[in-house]
């Protein structure tokens, strides 16, 4: 028996509120359109929809920031002071071509997240947009250190050493205040969720480092998440810090991470040990972005969703901005941006990076003075 899905939803109206009825839309077949006449401007037919490019040896994904949507990816916005919690993480309050389409009560988050629908809908097969949020872990006791003995002393003695006797910092975990900005993080959260419907992650990813396993761990467990996409991170090995050789940046075994995080997803081919991080030697920033290149490709090529939360470091998501054509923006411990991203599959062969050679870290026999207060 044929059905009339243009009827159902005429019934529907006149019980439930456009937004419900806009949001049944989404789950029609791409043939069906609403022609309600309650609803103000009726949805333009939609394109087909984009098929998630599976990458192969005689093509490549290039990855683009769409600007003009957030405020970290406006020149004028400076990174000193920046705090997402003050500025909806940065959302421009702004109009969308697709605007018309949806309830003019909706909040800005909604229409953004209509809009990027509406993207995907009509990119066709070798083109998805995504929305990266990235969110830098909370303040780590190596930070704390670095802060204590100065820069110059941390990298050539004391972040060669895994503590000082009385704190440790070897796969540094977070500060009573790493977990205070984990909270914070949370409860922005849970606040825009009811307050502002904000789209939450689809899924989750985390690099191996402890302080990024539990700030993620703080920020997303008990939120009013839906079924379906549960805080099911996947510990994601080339997400980590940039490998500087500092006992920070080892990650700990396999063994460890799923006995501390059980309910977290390790990925296929995860070591047991740690077999990047090198003493006495550095990670090149060419290097770690092809990195970060690979694993951007392997979380866009197998990764369905349109919402993506990575929980990573500064160095490296400075890498990923770099990957995805963002501006330099640097997030101090505890901060998160979202960045919409446009990849797009090219029918040629893959650009080759030539790696480069790692550097040997310089180092001090002695432990250098602490710095004078000014």
């Amino acid at each position: 028996m044929d059905f009339n899905f243009s009827c159902v939803l005429e019934c529907l109206t006149q019980a439930l509120n456009s937004t419900l009825v806009m949001q049944l839309t989404r789950l029609l077949p791409f043939g069906f359109a609403i022609t309600c006449a309650s609803l103000a401007a009726p949805a333009p037919e939609p394109t087909a929809l984009a098929v998630l490019p599976r990458i192969h040896s005689n093509e490549y994904t290039n990855y683009t920031t769409l600007t003009g949507f957030f405020l970290q990816d406006d020149p004028a916005t400076s990174t000193t002071g920046f705090d997402y919690a003050a500025v909806n993480f940065g959302l421009i309050n702004r109009t969308y071509p697709t605007d018309n389409e949806v309830p003019a009560d909706w909040t800005q988050w909604q229409k953004f997240d209509h809009y990027v629908w509406r993207l995907n809908r009509g990119s066709g097969r070798f083109v998805q947009y995504k929305v990266l949020y990235m969110g830098r872990h909370g303040e780590g006791y190596h930070n704390v250190a670095e802060t204590y003995y100065g820069t110059p002393a941390w990298n050539c003695y004391w972040s060669l050493k895994d503590g000082n006797g009385t704190v440790s910092w070897a796969d540094a975990r977070i500060t009573p205040n790493g977990i205070a900005q984990a909270v914070k993080a949370h409860d922005f959260w849970a606040s825009h969720i009811i307050s502002q419907k904000i789209p939450v992650p689809e899924t989750y990813y985390t690099s191996p480092l402890t302080r990024c396993l539990q700030t993620a761990n703080i920020t997303f467990s008990g939120l009013d998440l839906p079924s379906r996409q549960p805080f099911i991170p996947t510990v994601k090995e080339l997400f980590r810090e940039g490998i500087s050789g500092h006992t920070c940046d080892r990650r700990g075994t396999k063994t460890y991470i799923q006995g501390a995080f059980p309910a977290y997803k390790i990925e296929a081919g995860f070591s047991e040990d740690d077999l990047l991080w090198k003493p006495l030697q550095g990670e090149v920033p060419v290097n770690e972005d092809i990195r970060s290149k690979i694993g951007l490709d392997e979380v866009f090529d197998s990764d369905d969703s349109t919402y993506i939360s990575i929980t990573s470091h500064s160095g490296e998501i400075a890498s990923l901005l770099r990957v995805l054509g963002h501006r330099s923006f640097s997030l101090s411990t505890g901060q998160v941006i979202p960045v919409l991203v446009k990849a797009e599959t090219i029918q040629s062969k893959p650009i080759v990076t030539a790696s480069q050679a790692w550097t040997t870290i310089s180092t001090c026999s002695t432990a250098p003075p602490l710095p004078t207060a000014t």
